[in-house]
């Protein structure tokens, strides 16, 4: 690669973001959020790119890389063009849709710039209509990004700057191919920012190829935490989160603890179901008054407040030594996000604990953080029934004893005495009426929990055993789950969407993989039929990859996933994926549709 000063390491600097040459209005929308000091890489890459050089910055994620690139783009936009002039691609629809947030954020001094989020899952309306209204910025994953230019719904000619975030793990997901298309099928003119946390091969050669005399910028995370934490995540699919987080409280010895989310409207909702369930629980964020934000930190300074649901941008600065548990309701997507969030517990030399909640497709914003702390972090269970019913009847015994200590003890003890010289109950009779009208309508311990039932939307899934299963021919290579690479056995998997609905095997690697947080060696053989197609998957989905996949759409449709129970001839062979249909696999290039 060629630079000028290759591969400096950005040290500290102390200037400001005035001093980078931004201009007055994004100056103004950064005052509003509270940034003063731009970080390592924005100092080092800002400055680069508003003079319209191509870079390669190689930084973790949590070092600040969405502002490096959204501020001098916004600082550079022609607001009269109504043709896209910046795309960034995102190896998924969470951090796609995040940095959307963080441009409008920016932008927000910035008269009618407009920002589209386009990734798989969400319906083509929504976004057709504002491509026709027009927008300055898209950002999206590249599958969907592909669908467009496929369909001629996406006119990238006036494109000005392309941005590859997280570039490493786009090609782990398998979207090599289209990274290479979409780069290829741009403006030869466009300013080009590839973000990367490693610089394999790969990425290498796709910035020689792609890339005009890049400036490379390094940048070390400094992400530490404190020794006195334990930090343990728990495997949750999203609608499972709320009951997950209400076993969490009733089992953990918590004095106070504080819940992050994403988004301001989560803490309201999220806050406003745990007070449902019995807890003291108030929300903040960036919404709140700050008389208002005082007033509820200050309850939990005192112990009338027992809970807090938080954005990240309402807890900064936040010190409550009473904090002894923090739960990423969301996991953040940043390794430095996550060292500020446990940071509030474990002050002082108290120990503190940390939860994150981990969905399946998070799994990989699990590793960046273990890689970048240095730490790994505990899997825990799902408290269960049992774990319950035991601390509560821990905690009503903790009651008892509390009581008999009162001084209304002995005012009590002449009414029940009353009561039995009135009536001939025995003593315990009369105590288990009291804890029933103590315990008053909610019951004091949870039911057993029922036996798994299937989806409502997905047919049962049979048990079969390998004596009710067809013999295969020989012929046909290994029988059902077998690799000859050795890999997980695989099995095959029917989906809702074929050749009429004009799928290929990279948009169904790509959305499986999305939703479901597959890899690239969970994918065997992909046979697509007239109105369906079969998957080979991994023998054993777990339920979560089964809920996660509930609602994914491929080409707008439900693909309905199920296991394929065809005869053995109608079958995919288990030999792996062939090179046609492999993720990340060469594939020719798609004509663009005809005028």
């Amino acid at each position: 690669m060629s630079t000028d000063n290759p591969s400096p390491t950005a040290e500290p600097t102390t200037p400001t973001f005035a001093d980078l040459g931004l201009s007055d209005a994004v100056l103004r929308s950064l005052a509003d959020v509270g940034y003063e000091t731009p970080s390592a890489i924005q100092a080092a890459t800002i400055p680069t790119l508003l003079d319209g050089r191509d870079l390669v910055g190689l930084a973790q994620t949590g070092t600040g890389k969405t502002a490096a690139f959204a501020l001098p783009i916004l600082d550079r936009l022609d607001l009269k063009q109504k043709t896209p002039q910046a795309l960034v691609l995102a190896p998924t629809r969470e951090l796609a849709l995040q940095v959307c947030e963080a441009f409008e954020k920016y932008a927000s001094h910035l008269r009618g710039v407009s920002v589209l989020p386009v990734y798989g899952g969400q319906g083509y309306g929504v976004q057709l209509s504002a491509l026709r209204r027009g927008v300055h910025v898209v950002v999206g994953t590249p599958g969907r990004i592909m669908d467009h230019l496929e369909k001629g719904t996406l006119d990238l000619s006036a494109l000005r700057f392309l941005v590859l975030d997280e570039a490493d793990e786009m090609l782990n997901m398998g979207f090599a191919d289209d990274v290479e298309t979409i780069l290829a099928d741009t403006p030869d003119s466009k300013q080009v920012a590839l973000f990367s946390a490693t610089m394999p091969a790969q990425i290498r050669r796709l910035s020689k190829k792609y890339l005009s005399n890049p400036a490379e910028i390094t940048v070390k995370s400094k992400t530490t935490t404190s020794a006195n934490t334990t930090q343990r995540y728990l495997t949750v699919s999203y609608p499972q989160k709320v009951d997950a987080l209400t076993r969490i409280l009733e089992v953990e010895n918590f004095e106070a603890m504080i819940v992050f989310v994403r988004t301001k409207n989560e803490t309201e909702t999220l806050a406003e179901k745990l007070r449902a369930r019995g807890f003291s629980a108030m929300a903040i964020n960036g919404d709140v008054a700050q008389v208002q934000r005082e007033r509820t930190v200050n309850q939990l300074k005192a112990g009338k407040l027992d809970i807090l649901v938080a954005t990240d941008v309402a807890a900064r600065g936040l010190d409550v030594d009473r904090i002894s548990h923090v739960v990423n309701y969301d996991i953040p997507t940043d390794p430095e996000s996550y060292v500020h969030r446990i940071g509030r517990t474990g002050r002082a030399g108290r120990s503190g604990d940390a939860i994150s909640f981990v969905t399946p497709r998070e799994k990989y914003l699990l590793k960046h953080i273990e890689k970048a702390t240095r730490q790994p972090l505990t899997q825990m269970h799902l408290p269960t029934v049992d774990d319950v019913n035991t601390t509560r009847l821990a905690r009503f015994d903790d009651q008892i004893t509390a009581a008999l200590s009162s001084e209304q003890v002995g005012f009590f003890r002449d009414v029940v005495s009353h009561y039995l010289r009135e009536h001939d109950v025995p003593e315990i009779d009369v105590a288990a009426a009291l804890a029933v009208v103590l315990q008053g309508s909610t019951p004091l311990l949870l039911e057993p929990e029922p036996a798994r039932r299937e989806r409502p939307d997905r047919p049962e899934r049979p048990q079969r055993t390998d004596r009710d299963r067809p013999a295969r021919p020989q012929a046909d290579g290994p029988g059902r789950g077998q690799r000859r690479d050795g890999g997980p056995p695989l099995a095959p998997y029917r989906i809702s969407v074929g050749k009429r609905h004009k799928v290929e095997p990279r948009q169904i690697v790509g959305a499986l993989a999305n939703e479901g947080g597959l890899r690239r060696t969970d994918f065997g053989h992909i046979a697509i039929r007239p109105d369906h197609s079969i998957v080979e998957l991994p023998a054993d989905l777990a339920p979560e990859i089964w809920d996660a996949l509930a609602t994914t759409r491929i080409s707008g449709k439900l693909i309905e996933l199920q296991e394929d129970t065809g005869s053995p001839a109608s079958r995919p062979r288990s030999d792996g994926p062939r090179s046609s249909d492999a993720p990340g696999s060469k594939k020719p290039r798609h004509k663009k549709p005809r005028d």
